[in-house]
């Protein structure tokens, strides 16, 4: 499986490999029925124009296309080719037209401006190095009463596995190092409530989401897929030596293996705004 990029690809600090594309649709299937529980609180409905804001492979995209039906329209946006160009094959081979693509650095804060009647955000401000100017650009893309749903990690150290492990805190706090040396900031939902609301939105839900999983448990998966791919990324950025990362593998591994062990998943922000 390859892990390098094209030429000229504006990577991510997590990649845009096959493993990484791979593991973010694992991501999405397991946070699928969260990602359909927001759309439902926002009202996307056939017809509509959503914008997938910071897109990816475009797993939302495509579930997203299958709501607003022939009649309406995705317009989604990502900074990597390599990304988009796996949703438009995938869009092909499932038949679905109604998909449009951009290739837009979410940095320069800059986004189609649709007259959008909903927007879909997950795991993208925490990435970006101006969340708030990304704020004002949705906002100017959304139509008056149009809705933004969005998942945003509030504490991404509640991620633990019990017992306790130290080389996962370890391992989290390398990743969180990462994260911000690369502009972002893994904990942004801390500050978006404040930001929407000084922005032109108003926030009509909030809550937290805290999962906790145990081996057998489909969404078991999903972190465990992250913790093999994200300590090959920790030693390709220079955190982690070779020979590092395969030790703090082999006993996170062996703890995940011991007998009545779980996961506390991150925190992650469930946010449903309208576009005053």
């Amino acid at each position: 499986m390859s892990t390098e990029t094209r030429e000229g690809e504006r990577d991510y600090v997590l990649g845009t490999h096959d493993e990484e594309i791979e593991r973010l649709g694992l991501q999405h299937r397991v946070w699928r029925p969260h990602a359909s529980a927001a759309w439902r609180r926002a009202g996307f409905d056939v017809g509509h124009t959503l914008l997938d804001v910071g897109c990816g492979p475009g797993y939302a995209s495509l579930d997203l296309a299958e709501i607003v039906g022939r009649e309406g329209r995705v317009v989604a946006v990502d900074r990597s080719r390599r990304f988009l160009d796996t949703l438009e094959a995938r869009a092909r081979v499932r038949g679905i037209e109604n998909i449009e693509t951009h290739e837009r650095d979410l940095d320069e804060g800059r986004l189609p401006l649709v007259d959008a009647d909903g927007a879909w955000v997950r795991w993208v401000f925490s990435f970006v190095r101006r969340p708030r100017e990304l704020v004002t650009a949705i906002q100017a893309a959304l139509r008056p009463g149009a809705q933004l749903a969005l998942h945003e990690y509030v504490h991404y150290k509640t991620w633990r596995i019990a017992p306790l492990c130290r080389e996962h805190e370890a391992f989290v706090q390398l990743v969180e190092e990462s994260w911000r040396d690369s502009g972002g900031e893994p904990d942004i939902g801390m500050s978006l409530p404040r930001w929407l609301e000084t922005q032109g939105f108003e926030i009509r839900h909030i809550a937290p989401i805290v999962e906790v999983v145990r081996p057998g448990d489909y969404a078991w998966r999903w972190p465990m897929a992250f913790i093999g791919s994200g300590l090959k990324r920790l030693v390709a950025l220079g955190k982690l030596t070779r020979e590092r990362g395969r030790e703090m593998e082999e006993k996170i591994l062996a703890a995940c293996a011991e007998p009545h062990t779980c996961q506390v998943l991150p925190t992650v922000l469930e946010i449903v705004a309208r576009r005053i």
